[in-house]
C-alpha cells in the first residue's frame, strides 16, 4: 500500500509540474499564465475538482513511448464559479505544446458529455499548437469527437471559449461553435491557415497577429467578442459573464440582489434624443440608465458598432439588449450588424433570457459592397431570430423607425410582447424627404412645394399615433420612466409560455 500511495504522490507531483520548470518558465516569460494557474484564478477557492489526472498519451511512434507526462497537455474537471457549478479543461502549453492527442480529447469530451448530464455550463481555455502530429488520424479524429459535442452541447447548456494562446487550423472551429469567445491580446490567436501557408499560396505577407489576433478578431472578422489585455482581466472577466446567463436551458439566470429601485425614473433621458432626427446621440448612455447599477456588458463593442448588444439586469433579473447606435452609420443595419445582432438574440432565445430591443433605424445600409455582399440574405438572419424567439420581447423605439429595418427590429409583428415607443419616435416607410420626392416627384421644380409638402408629411408620420392607432405600439411613454415600463413589462412577462410548431429545426438563412 505504501508503494502505490508513494507512485501515486509522483505521478500527482508529475501532472502538476507540467512540461517542467523551464517550459513553465518560458511560459511566464510570454506574460502566460499556466493551465492551473488559469483554473486557481477563474474558479472558487478551492472548488476544483480534478478529472484524469493520470491519462497518458497511447503513441508509440516518433520515440513518443519514452515522452509520457501524467494528464497529456490538458488539465480538466469541475468547479465552482460564485458557487454555481461549471465544468472545465484547460490546455497545457508546457505539455507538447498543448497539442491535441485522442487521449488529450478523451479528457476534453469527458467533461463535456458530463455537463450536458448535470446542467452545466463548459468553460475551455484554449492554449494549444494543434493536432498532434505523431498521432496522425487519431489526433484528428479527436478534434471531430469534440466538434460533435460542440453542436449537441449547442443551446443546452452555455460555451464559453477563452483563447490565452494559439489556435490554428481544425482546433478554431471547437470555439467557433461556443457561445463566446474572448482572446488576450498579444499573445493569442485564431487562423485556419497560418501566416506561411498564406505567404506560399496568396503570397500575402502577413503576422501572426495581423492574421488572426485579437484585434483582428474583435473588430474585422467578428470571430471573437471581446480581447483583454492579460490573462487575468480575460478570466476575471469571464467570470463576470458567468453571472449574467443559466446553467441550462432548463434552468433561469441567477438573480443579483440590487438596490437599485425598478420603478426608478431617469429625467437625463427626457433630453437624450435630440430634437433634429438627423443629430445623433450615444445609445449606450441609455443602456447604462436603464439597467441595475449602471451595470451594463457589452458584448463585440469594436465590431459593426452601428448595433449594441450585451447583458444588463433589471429587478436584479438577466435581460439581453439590442440597440441601434445613433453614432455610428446613422444606426443603419447592415451586413456585420444583422449577423451580430442575430447570433445574440438566438443565444437568449436559447437560454429563456428576455430581449429589451431600443429601436433607432433609418433603414438598412444602401450601396453595392452591401447588396453584393449579401444583405438581403445576412439582413434576414436578424429577421428570423427575432421571428423565431420565444422569450419575453420588450421593444422601445426612441426616434427613427423606418422601412424594412422597422419590421425587423422586434416589431410587434415579429410576435413582440410589449412595444412602446417615446414621444419623439417615427414610424414610417422612410424619412419625410425621400418619400416626398417619390410620392410628389412631378413636383421637383417646385422647392418651396416640395418643403410644404415634407412638412405635412413630417406632420401625419413623424408621430408614434399612426402606429398606436393601429395597435402596433402599446403604449407612448416619457423616455424618463423606460426602466419602470419595461420593468413591469417583464415582471408581467415573466410566466410567458410560447411555443413554435414542432420541426426538426429551421431553415434559418445561413
Amino acid at each position: 500500500m505504501h508503494e502505490i500511495i508513494r507512485r501515486l504522490d509522483e505521478k500527482r507531483a508529475a501532472a502538476r509540474l507540467g512540461g517542467g520548470p523551464r517550459r513553465i518558465a518560458a511560459q511566464h516569460a510570454k506574460g502566460k499564465l499556466t493551465a492551473r494557474e488559469r483554473l486557481e484564478l477563474l474558479l472558487d477557492p478551492g472548488s476544483f475538482e480534478e478529472w484524469d489526472m493520470f491519462k497518458e498519451h497511447r503513441c508509440v511512434d516518433f520515440g513518443m513511448g519514452e515522452q509520457l507526462i501524467p494528464g497529456d497537455g490538458v488539465v480538466t474537471g469541475y468547479g465552482t464559479i460564485n458557487g454555481r457549478l461549471t465544468f472545465v479543461f484547460s490546455q497545457d502549453f508546457t505539455v507538447f505544446g498543448g497539442s491535441l492527442s485522442e487521449s488529450h480529447a478523451e479528457k476534453i469530451c469527458k467533461v463535456m458529455d458530463q455537463a450536458m448530464k448535470v446542467g452545466a455550463p463548459i468553460i475551455g481555455l484554449n492554449d494549444s499548437g494543434g493536432a498532434r502530429i505523431q498521432e496522425g488520424v487519431a489526433s484528428l479524429g479527436g478534434y471531430a469527437d469534440v466538434f460533435q459535442r460542440n453542436v449537441i452541447a449547442s443551446g443546452v447548456v452555455p460555451q464559453i471559449s477563452v483563447v490565452m494562446g494559439p489556435c490554428a487550423g481544425g482546433a478554431v472551429y471547437s470555439p467557433a461553435m461556443t457561445d463566446f469567445i474572448f482572446m488576450v491580446k498579444d499573445s493569442s490567436y485564431m487562423f485556419v491557415t497560418g501566416p506561411e501557408v498564406v505567404k506560399t499560396v496568396t503570397h500575402e505577407e502577413v503576422t501572426a497577429e495581423e492574421l488572426g489576433g485579437a484585434s483582428t478578431h474583435t473588430i474585422r472578422s467578428g470571430v471573437a467578442d471581446l480581447a483583454f489585455e492579460n490573462d487575468v482581466e480575460a478570466l476575471l472577466m469571464t467570470r463576470r459573464l458567468f453571472m449574467f446567463i443559466p446553467s441550462s436551458n432548463r434552468e433561469k439566470p441567477p438573480v443579483v440582489p440590487t438596490e437599485d429601485p425598478v420603478d426608478r425614473v431617469e429625467p437625463s433621458l427626457d433630453s437624450l434624443a435630440p430634437n433634429d432626427p438627423n443629430t445623433p446621440y450615444d445609445v449606450k448612455e441609455l443602456l447604462v440608465k436603464v439597467v441595475d447599477e449602471s451595470d451594463f456588458f457589452e458584448l463585440m463593442p469594436d465590431h459593426a458598432r452601428n448595433i449594441v448588444i450585451g447583458f444588463g439586469r433589471i429587478g436584479g433579473r438577466s435581460v439581453g439588449f439590442v440597440a441601434n447606435q445613433p453614432l455610428v452609420l446613422a444606426g443603419c443595419l447592415d451586413i456585420k450588424s444583422a449577423i451580430k445582432a442575430a447570433r445574440f438574440v438566438r443565444f437568449c432565445d436559447a437560454f429563456g433570457i428576455p430581449v429589451v430591443t431600443f429601436v433607432d433605424v433609418p433603414g438598412f445600409l444602401p450601396g453595392v459592397a452591401q447588396e453584393y455582399g449579401g444583405i438581403i440574405k445576412h439582413g434576414a438572419k436578424l429577421l428570423y431570430a427575432y421571428a423565431e424567439c420565444t422569450v419575453p420581447k420588450v421593444t422601445v423605439i426612441t426616434r427613427k423607425a423606418y422601412g424594412g429595418a422597422y419590421d425587423v427590429m422586434a416589431s410587434k409583428h415579429l410576435r413582440g410582447d410589449v412595444n412602446f415607443a417615446w414621444p419623439s419616435a417615427e414610424i414610417a416607410v422612410m424619412g419625410p424627404k425621400g418619400a416626398v420626392e417619390i410620392i410628389f416627384r412631378d413636383e421637383k421644380g417646385d422647392p418651396a412645394k416640395l418643403i410644404e409638402r415634407e412638412r405635412a408629411y413630417r406632420e401625419k408620420f413623424a408621430n408614434p399615433f399612426i402606429a398606436g392607432h393601429r395597435g402596433f405600439i402599446d403604449d407612448v411613454i416619457m423616455p424618463s420612466e423606460t426602466r419602470r415600463r419595461i420593468a413591469r413589462s417583464l415582471e408581467m412577462l415573466r410566466n410567458k409560455k410560447l411555443e413554435n410548431p414542432w420541426r426538426k429545426h429551421g431553415n434559418i438563412p445561413l
